[in-house]
């Protein structure tokens, strides 16, 4: 049994493996340019949630064949690619051509530190490294399959019937608010944001060795995971403070963006959330699965508070 017990405690120790692995994993000077390593460092090492990566590693331990160390250590490479790909997003995310803002962490944003193209340039290199990482670690012949499985999901998921297509919705959204609809706001949704996540969820259950019908349950939970995830994003942005968000609060409103409180009201986008946890959890409970800390996860999604 792990000496960890309590969720913080649990997400703590999994947010200091992954960022150990992420710097170990970073390519670095001389074989990577000083000023583009530079500008990858400065977002990767920035802090945030680590929500996806700490997904991988708790979807590893719960389905694995082995121990938890043991699944944890098979994941661990793509827990760090996914944040590549999660922290390139944000840094493209936040150009002056996509949200144009000038804060994401409690920092100034990348582009405001290095310039708009190298903050371009450490986006690429982020992504693109995610996918050497991904073929590379573990390196051990015998996981092969579940390597190649894994780069499928994860590529689809980033591409562009995922996260990039759901940017491009976002993008045409704005000024949308008042006639964009409840599918298309689900939609673009599912895939900004909720795309991601799900892969990282049937990456660390690949990984591990999971069975079809495990994988199923896990990518199950995290499609209703993304979305619980991104319901609560957009209460925040209404609620929140930009202190504690650590970026700009209100911004959505502001260039009248389609959001579920704007669409639903803030109650009920409330009781979205918390129906999307209780769905997310009941996909592993129906599978045979204990929910154990992909429940205590999903429960803090839908609590936080930034």
């Amino acid at each position: 049994m792990s000496p960890v017990f309590t969720v913080s405690d649990y997400l703590n120790a999994r947010r200091a493996q992954v960022d150990e692995g992420l710097l170990r994993y970073l390519p670095t000077p001389p074989q990577c340019p000083a000023p583009v390593y530079d500008a990858m460092r400065y977002s990767l090492v920035a802090g945030g949630k680590r929500l996806r990566p700490v997904l991988v590693l708790a979807a590893a331990e719960t389905v694995g064949i082995e121990s938890p160390e043991r699944a944890r250590e098979l994941a661990l490479p793509a827990a760090c690619a996914i944040e590549f790909i999660h922290t390139y997003s944000l840094i493209h995310d936040d150009l002056p051509s996509m949200d144009d803002d000038s804060l994401r962490r409690g920092q100034p944003t990348n582009h405001m530190v290095y310039g708009e193209g190298m903050a371009i340039l450490a986006g690429d290199g982020l992504l693109t490294e995610a996918f050497s990482l991904l073929a590379r670690e573990p390196q051990d012949p015998l996981l092969a399959e579940r390597k190649l499985k894994t780069i499928q999901q994860v590529a689809t998921a980033a591409g562009a019937m995922g996260m990039v297509g759901g940017q491009a919705l976002d993008l045409d959204a704005v000024g949308a608010a008042k006639t964009f609809d409840r599918h298309s706001l689900s939609d673009m949704h599912a895939r900004k944001t909720g795309a991601l996540i799900q892969a990282a969820a049937a990456a660390g259950a690949l990984m591990a060795g999971a069975d079809d019908e495990a994988v199923a349950a896990i990518e199950t939970y995290g499609r209703h995971l993304g979305l619980a995830f991104q319901i609560i994003d957009d209460v925040l942005d209404v609620e929140g403070e930009a202190g504690r968000l650590g970026k700009t609060a209100g911004k959505d409103a502001k260039a009248d963006k389609p959001t579920y409180p704007a669409i639903y009201g803030l109650d009920e986008s409330k009781r979205m959330a918390a129906e999307r946890m209780d769905r997310a959890v009941g996909a592993l409970t129906g599978a045979g699965l204990e929910p154990g800390r992909l429940a205590d996860i999903a429960a803090w999604v839908v609590r936080r508070t930034n």
